[in-house]
């Protein structure tokens, strides 16, 4: 299906404040949406992040003891290129998270201590728009996403947390699903996007080990062909894109 055979891509709603965004590892938030989030920061809106893993197992030539460290510490570098201040993390092991109730309990303990209006995740579809296939960290902490942000606001899920002062927390308007291979809303990514580089570009130990070809050119190459990918849908504006679902 070409993009002329499908709807124009909806602006992101605009009326809110708060936003977490929870993904599986270091880095899945600059190849996704940071262009978008630095737009949200500038226009003085609060993100917070949230990450599964320490991304430890995600470098071939590193163990994991000294990945995990240099990794967290390229997030967050890569989340202050955006103006984010606040990024935590859940330490479920790298290359095997679970779905389940483990998994939903942290993500909503994390949506109830910052009461966002909106949550962003990940693609959690078996695969990305061009066929390649998805990973399962991705697919298990989207899935979990979409579910922990409902578990949230009911007092009878999860007890445990209110017992640990986590009031319910039914505010959460939309779920955002960056790199969706169906997205229906988009952002422009042309306010943020030279911020969007610089986030990407703070995991340098990671693209230097992905790929052979200068991290600099790699990072605006990767994120400008990413970005118009969807621009005929978005009044021809490269864009980031969402699948939106609300509640």
């Amino acid at each position: 299906m070409t993009d002329s055979a499908v709807p124009p891509l909806r602006p992101m709603p605009d009326d809110w404040r708060r936003a977490l965004a929870v993904v599986a590892h270091p880095d899945d938030l600059e190849y996704g949406c940071s262009a978008a989030v630095a737009s949200w920061v500038a226009a003085c809106r609060q993100v917070a992040y949230v990450l599964a893993t320490r991304g430890e197992a995600g470098i071939d030539t590193l163990a994991p003891e000294r990945a995990r460290s240099l990794r967290e510490a390229e997030q967050r570098a890569a989340a202050a290129a955006v103006g984010v201040s606040t990024v935590e993390f859940l330490d479920h092991r790298d290359g095997v998270i679970q779905y389940g109730t483990a998994l939903r309990r942290d993500i909503a303990a994390a949506v109830r201590r910052h009461r966002p209006e909106v949550v962003i995740t990940l693609n959690h579809r078996d695969s990305w728009a061009h066929g390649a296939w998805n990973i399962p960290d991705h697919v298990a902490v989207g899935r979990a996403v979409l579910d922990a942000s409902a578990d949230a606001g009911n007092r009878w899920i999860f007890p445990e947390l209110t017992a640990r002062g986590l009031r319910p927390w039914d505010g959460v308007r939309w779920v955002a699903v960056a790199n969706s291979p169906t997205p229906t809303h988009a952002v422009s990514a042309e306010p943020g996007f030279e911020r969007g580089v610089r986030s990407l570009l703070a995991h340098r130990t990671y693209l230097e080990a992905l790929t052979e070809e200068d991290p600099e050119t790699y990072a605006r190459r990767f994120l400008a062909d990413t970005t118009r990918a969807h621009s005929a849908r978005f009044g021809g504006r490269p864009a980031v894109v969402f699948e939106l679902f609300g509640r």
